[in-house]
């Protein structure tokens, strides 16, 4: 028998999980009897999603009708709903450079429409950091942009579009994650801006969101000096500003299994402080986080790292029950709210035709294309964006010449080697890169192939570029299969 406590523990708790579905060997058994015992939900990552996800849906629901499910999509270059094939959602960067909040309204309808057709509740989206630092490793083309304003009315038109849309969205990371040097997927980043640019860039996303009726804010694993030394999510005072800012919806953090609390406090230490600060629903997050060192129950280890930390923390008084109730009854609230909504319909949505729009052409091109050969020398992907998925070279190559180039690694010899094999190829040499203002060794490539082939293109699914490079380049701003689509379109009809 579950104890009140357990129970209690369970209703602030939405971990990841492997597998997917709850029926057959694959089934965690751990997460069907904490469904059972008022867990709050679960979270979707790119491990759970196969063509019976509304199966494993309803079943969830099912073991626990009140249990909020939710999903890390964002579209553009972070996308889990399409994590085999890439998005075929605008990303927000791409929003950004259109600056047309009918099409970031209109975005996100479309993926609550696509997240209530898997019995999604919650999508973990928009981003709202203002990218301020063009070298953010985490963050990048997943924010609208480097202006205040302009991320503020891109964050609200696609907040309502998901939450007229029948699903909660979640904006993140607050307070701000756009001028951070380290990933805290790896690290803790530590944010030395002056307060007062916080309160009038980085925060201001997050007021226009919250005057706009979010549902729920994700805190981001930061340390703001001025604002004391603990992470954001731990942090009483940081989250505190959230309510003085007149949020009252629920304060979901950022995965707890994440290198910047596990390997500083641990998850269990997390989820106590980050309850105690002021936080309503943990995120556990996605099992594979520790990299080759995950076990294969990774996720009921994190899971139980957090549960029990919980429960001891309320018998010996170190966490107040009243706050976790609170949260419970938050969380609860939310669950209430999205059972009882009613989505508003929506016309049919091009996102094509959007991405196409925002695409930016640099330099002229003496006539198109007839068919392209690509080096990809993107970056390799991370635990937040999959950055060298190989959905976008196969949708640029079609059915042309494509080779992988690791060019951090790579010698002389062996770059030389992959450029012969790409101009001897039929069609017109394309590099594929994600980082010309940053990454040296991309730059190098793309210096080396101009010399080459004068007749090369670039093709940039990251940042546009400030830096002019010596041969045309199509800005995409996402690595994302609707990007390399238009992309290729592009070049072909030149």
């Amino acid at each position: 028998m579950t104890d009140e406590l357990t129970r209690l523990a369970h209703s602030v708790l939405w971990p990841g999980f492997f597998g997917t579905r709850l029926e057959g060997d694959d089934a965690p058994a751990w997460l069907r009897e904490a469904l059972a015992q008022d867990l709050a939900g679960v979270v979707y990552f790119g491990q759970n999603i196969s063509p019976a996800l509304a199966e494993l849906s309803a079943e969830i629901h099912r073991a626990n009708p009140d249990a909020l499910i939710g999903i890390d999509e964002e579209g553009g270059s972070v996308t889990r709903l399409e994590v085999a094939t890439g998005s075929t959602l605008p990303g927000a960067a791409q929003l950004g450079i259109l600056d047309d909040p009918a099409a970031s309204g209109a975005t996100g309808a479309e993926l609550a429409r696509r997240a209530r057709e898997v019995g999604v509740d919650v999508v973990l989206g928009p981003v709202a950091d203002v990218n301020t630092d063009p070298s953010n490793p985490v963050i990048g083309a997943r924010s609208f942009g480097s202006d205040a304003q302009l991320v503020s009315r891109h964050v609200v038109a696609t907040v309502r579009g998901l939450q007229d849309g029948g699903v909660a969205a979640c904006v993140k990371h607050f307070p701000g994650h756009g001028d951070t040097h380290l990933d805290s997927h790896h690290a803790l980043p530590v944010i030395t801006l002056d307060p007062s640019e916080i309160e009038d860039v980085h925060l201001e996303p997050f007021r226009a969101a919250i005057a706009a009726g979010v549902d729920t804010i994700m805190t981001a694993h930061i340390v703001i000096p001025a604002w004391g030394d603990r992470p954001a999510t731990l942090n009483p005072g940081v989250l505190g500003r959230l309510r003085q800012m007149g949020f009252e919806g629920v304060i979901i953090t950022d995965a707890l299994d994440m290198a910047a609390v596990r390997e500083s406090v641990g998850i269990g230490g997390g989820a106590v402080q980050a309850l105690a600060a002021g936080a309503d629903l943990l995120c556990i997050g996605n099992p594979t986080n520790p990299g080759d060192a995950a076990a294969s129950d990774q996720d009921e280890r994190d899971f139980l790292a957090a549960r029990d930390a919980i429960v001891a923390a309320l018998r010996d008084g170190t966490l107040f029950r009243e706050r976790v109730e609170q949260a419970r009854d938050r969380v609860c609230a939310l669950s209430a709210k999205l059972r009882a909504a009613t989505p508003v319909e929506t016309g049919a949505f091009d996102g094509a035709a959007i991405v196409a729009r925002a695409l930016q052409m640099k330099g002229g091109m003496d006539a198109a294309a007839s068919a392209l050969s690509i080096i990809d020398a993107r970056r390799r992907s991370t635990l937040a964006v999959d950055s060298a998925a190989s959905y976008v070279t196969d949708a640029l190559a079609g059915e042309g010449f494509r080779v992988r180039l690791d060019v951090a690694r790579a010698t002389d010899a062996e770059r030389d080697a992959a450029l012969d094999a790409a101009i001897a190829a039929q069609g017109r040499l394309v590099v594929l890169i994600d980082r010309p203002d940053v990454d040296d060794d991309q730059r190098a490539l793309v210096e080396v192939a101009a010399a080459r082939d004068p007749g090369a293109v670039v093709v940039n699914v990251g940042l546009a570029s400030q830096r002019p490079l010596p041969l045309p380049v199509v800005e995409v701003a996402a690595a994302s299969r609707v990007g390399a689509e238009a992309a290729r379109a592009l070049l072909l009809s030149r």
